[in-house]
C-alpha cells in the first residue's frame, strides 16, 4: 500500500507528482530545487544559498514522511554546472553523518525554474 506525503514546510508540487511517496518503510523523495514554500519563488542568491534551501525543503519532506535527511540511503543531485560540486559536498556535510547515503551528482543541461541545483532521493524507516 502506498501513501502520498504531502507538507506545507516544502514547495508544493508544481506538477503531476507527489512529493514523496512512501511504501512501506521505503520513501521516494521527489525532486526538490530551491524554492521557498511560503511563495513559491526562488531563493536568491549564490549557489550555496539554494543548496541549503534545497536541504530544507528536503528535510521538512523526509519529517512528513517520518524521517529526517539520516534516513536517506541515496540522494541524487542535479548541477546544471559541475563547478559547484565542491560547494554540494561542503554543504552536505553540515546535513549529513556518517555512514552518508549512495549518492550521484549529475551535470544537465537544464532544471525546472531554470534554477541550477535539484535533489532527490529514496529514505529507508527501519534502515538504522
Amino acid at each position: 500500500m502506498r501513501e502520498i506525503i504531502s507538507t506545507p514546510d516544502a514547495p508544493q508540487a508544481i506538477g503531476t507528482y507527489s512529493q514523496a511517496v512512501k511504501v512501506g518503510d521505503t520513501v521516494y523523495l521527489s525532486g526538490q530545487i530551491a524554492l521557498i514554500p511560503e511563495t513559491m519563488e526562488m531563493r536568491e542568491g549564490d549557489i550555496s544559498e539554494r543548496i541549503h534551501q534545497v536541504f530544507k525543503n528536503l528535510t521538512a519532506v523526509c519529517e512528513a514522511a517520518g524521517g529526517s535527511l539520516q534516513d536517506i540511503v541515496k540522494l541524487n543531485i542535479f548541477l546544471t554546472d559541475m563547478s559547484h560540486f565542491a560547494t554540494v559536498n561542503e554543504i552536505m556535510a553540515q546535513y549529513f553523518v556518517t555512514p552518508y547515503p549512495a549518492r550521484a551528482a549529475v551535470a544537465v543541461k537544464q532544471l525546472p525554474k531554470d534554477t541550477d541545483v535539484e535533489m532527490d532521493g529514496v529514505m529507508a524507516l527501519s534502515a538504522y
